[in-house]
């Protein structure tokens, strides 16, 4: 790490300021004292959370154990089950309340009661229990966003084994190294998927997969897509192996230490790694932070729009909102499917009070047009969310024009697979909002900007983003490999827990996050983030998403090099070349002007919807182009190759 920059320069300045209404602030989960109460005395905020929140077999006396770090504790004498948080609790009082209201590609739709639900995680349980499955176990799952998605996870943590999500757009080989690395006993996967109207055979893929996997004892398969599948000892169909089971499954009592879930992070580069999360504290994190930066009521319609695939989905589809009583949408398919207007027409039907969304899917929706949006009723929304990488300052405009209709407060959440739990973000009501910004640190979370050496920087200025002391729902370690826990995460600062992100804090405090530190480009001596270009980029009206890389050049060290989607109806041309390279050199300044821009009809991107800039540099300097499989959209690549290899420099 010792050639990375010393400090990011600090290039856009956002003014734009958005108060909460008198009206939602008096209503608001959150007050602005949560703060300076959290600052006070960060332990005893976490405490009371922990209790206030989470039902416990055993009470913790213990907070933080800290005596060996960066293998840090929380609550580790209490005892609980996270199923029973979820479901058992729940039964006297929301029994026949809607868990989920889920809805399938195809059309079809069903509604999932808490009392549905802690029914068939129970027969799960037990059926799993009968294949033989013990507490810490392990099981993969690798499924679409079908109801026995949520139901495998509850089912794994009712009886203590650990699970494993493997995303179901995921290829074999990735499916069979998650596998292996944690030795699974089970898989548990469906004969397809539906995907923008067409099947994808996860029994195929699977069957791959376990060639190479011989841990796997029994294959779980769902029916859903009546797809004709092959069939081994090996495999035992859902349904057959839940339906002689109880309804009654014992919640087994966990540590709060004990492994609740392994996710391993997809990385692009070496062996995934696979994240470990734990109980008690995880529980903690995702209540308190679901319940505050959502301003939760009894009465709200919730809508994540991630797979459960990803840890957004973990967090924040399953375990905060089922801890929380909320009612929840669970939407199968792609946004796109059958019309560019899939997810808007849900929202309408089911009177949706709060969305969030990436801002990948943001951009996507600025460059289908307006006029999907609004045809469809939006007005049962009250607040909105971003989460998976810094969203620019003007699609967050347009998102709160033109989904919330100005009224809705955003909430920009910075989080990781690895922090659990959401870490920066404006609680509504609490916080005024700035357009691009995750405004503030969430109570009790100790988080700093850092120059090379650890300092602090001050204010206005960019660094690196760290943590400077333990959260609850942290990462406990990478399975099997402690050593790796400790290099990858807390070897770059004294005491400190590095994210291997960028970011600056503005002159008022507020954070803005710069996107992964490998994105920092070295431009004639000037360290400059590729988020500030790509959000110059964006701001003009004629470009729905941007992606920015630092190329060799001879002269200044590295060059920028632009890859623009346009919006709606726009044609690339020269004299749109030009006006684009004017503007960002007069909103940022000359030095950031693209040395090279491409259009293109979509960018690379990673199954979770993260720009893959590393390839787009691999292409801008002419590199042989490695593995691109495990793509979204793998056939956009050679385009803009092609593209690329004829475009001009300025």
């Amino acid at each position: 790490m010792a050639d990375q920059p010393k400090t990011l320069e600090n290039l856009l300045t956002e003014d734009r300021l958005f108060p909460p209404t008198d009206e939602f602030a008096a209503a608001a989960n959150a007050k602005p004292d949560i703060y300076e109460k959290a600052d006070a005395d960060y332990l005893a905020f976490w405490q009371e959370q922990a209790l206030d929140r989470v039902t416990w077999f055993k009470e913790p006396t213990v907070v933080l154990d800290d005596s060996n770090p960066p293998f840090f504790k929380w609550f580790s004498d209490g005892e609980l089950n996270v199923s029973y948080n979820c479901l058992d609790r729940h039964l006297d009082t929301i029994g026949d309340k809607v868990a989920y209201h889920w809805v399938g590609e195809p059309g079809d739709t069903k509604d999932i009661t808490y009392r549905d639900l802690y029914e068939e995680v129970a027969k799960l349980a037990n059926g799993l229990k009968s294949l033989g499955v013990e507490k810490g176990d392990r099981v993969a799952i690798y499924l679409g966003m079908i109801p026995e998605l949520p139901v495998a996870l509850l089912a794994c943590a009712r009886i203590g084994a650990i699970h494993s999500v493997v995303f179901g757009g995921f290829s074999a080989d990735s499916l069979a190294d998650r596998i292996q690395d944690s030795s699974c006993k089970v898989l548990i996967t469906g004969d397809g998927a539906w995907r923008r109207g067409s099947v994808v055979s996860l029994k195929d893929v699977a069957d791959e997969a376990l060639k190479t996997s011989p841990s796997v004892e029994n294959v779980v398969v769902v029916k859903r897509t009546e797809n004709d599948v092959a069939w081994s000892d090996k495999d035992i169909w859902y349904h057959d192996l839940v339906a002689d089971q109880s309804t009654e499954c014992p919640a087994e009592v966990m540590n709060a230490e004990d492994p609740l879930y392994i996710l391993y992070t997809s990385g692009t580069t070496g062996k995934p790694k696979g994240i470990v999360h734990t109980q008690g504290g995880y529980l903690t994190s995702i209540s308190a932070t679901h319940d505050y930066v959502f301003d939760l009521k009894d009465d709200d319609v919730y809508w994540c729009t991630a797979d459960i695939g990803w840890v957004t989905g973990h967090s924040y589809i399953v375990y905060g909102p089922l801890a929380n009583g909320a009612t929840s949408i669970m939407y199968e398919g792609a946004p796109n499917h059958p019309g560019l207007d899939r997810l808007w027409q849900i929202v309408e039907d089911y009177e949706c009070t709060i969305f969030y969304t990436a801002p990948t899917a943001i951009r996507a929706f600025m460059k289908w047009g307006d006029e999907h949006v609004t045809k469809h009723d939006l007005s049962s929304l009250r607040l909105l969310g971003t989460v998976g990488e810094p969203i620019n300052p003007e699609a967050w405009m347009w998102y709160h024009e033109l989904i919330g209709g100005g009224k809705c407060p955003i909430v920009d959440t910075w989080w990781q697979t690895e922090t659990g739990a959401i870490m920066i973000t404006p609680l509504p009501g609490a916080v005024s909002t700035k357009p691009g910004s995750a405004t503030k640190p969430f109570p009790g979370v100790g988080a700093d900007v850092v120059d090379e050496e650890g300092n602090s920087v001050p204010w206005g200025g960019g660094g690196f983003l760290v943590m400077r002391r333990p959260w609850p729902s942290m990462l406990r370690t990478i399975y099997g490999d402690d050593q790796r826990y400790v290099d990858t995460y807390w070897s770059r600062f004294d005491n400190m827990y590095f994210a291997g992100d960028g970011a600056k804090r503005d002159q008022d405090g507020y954070f803005w996050l710069l996107g992964r530190v490998d994105d920092v480009m070295l431009i004639a001596g000037h360290n400059i983030s590729t988020t500030e270009v790509e959000s110059a980029l964006v701001s003009h009206d004629a470009v729905a998403e941007a992606a920015v890389v630092g190329r060799a050049d001879p002269v200044t060290g590295q060059a920028i090099a632009a890859f623009v989607t346009l919006r709606g109806d726009v044609e690339g041309s020269d004299d749109l070349l030009a006006e684009l390279r004017n503007h960002v050199g007069r909103t940022i300044g000359p030095i950031a002007k693209p040395k090279s821009i491409v259009f293109t009809d979509d960018l690379p991107k990673t199954r979770s919807g993260k720009i893959m800039r590393r390839l787009l540099k691999d292409i801008s300097e002419q590199r042989q182009l490695g593995d691109v499989t495990t793509l979204a959209n793998a056939d956009i690549v050679q385009e803009i190759a092609a593209k690329s290899s004829t475009s001009t420099d300025d």
